[in-house]
């Protein structure tokens, strides 16, 4: 059985190629008839990307791939948390966030003490790995 598509043509003469809405031929976004709809989806997904620049801007930011990433993450919850009222739910979460920090301290240290076991035992390892 043949999957229908969209019939949609794109400028280059490919079609869109995607799942057509059960009643037409066209997928949701190349339906003349929920084109206000796809402009609006189209604005917001503006919107939220313009803001998620702004925000990683103002707090600097630059996603979790590092461990300076992620604690620079927990700096801003903690700041925020402190600038909160004083309350049950606050003390728990400094202390959570307190916990997510001494774990992030070991890892990057961890990270640290294998870099110069791995510079000062570079050569070494590389010949034991010719040998075999």
């Amino acid at each position: 059985m043949a999957s229908r598509t969209c019939s949609f043509v794109r400028e280059n003469g490919q079609p869109c190629g995607a799942p057509p809405l059960q009643d037409g031929d066209c997928c949701l976004w190349h339906d003349p008839a929920h084109a206000d709809e796809v402009l609006e989806a189209r604005k917001l997904g503006g919107q939220r990307r313009r803001r998620e620049r702004v925000v990683s801007g103002a707090y600097d930011f630059e996603g979790l791939g590092t461990v300076a990433s992620i604690r620079r993450l927990v700096e801003v919850a903690v700041l925020d948390t402190l600038g909160l009222e004083n309350s049950v739910a606050r003390a728990r979460t400094l202390a959570y966030l307190a916990q997510t920090a001494a774990k992030l301290l070991e890892v990057g240290e961890l990270e640290d003490r294998l870099a110069a076991l791995e510079q000062t035992l570079g050569p070494r390892l590389k010949a034991v790995g010719r040998r075999r």
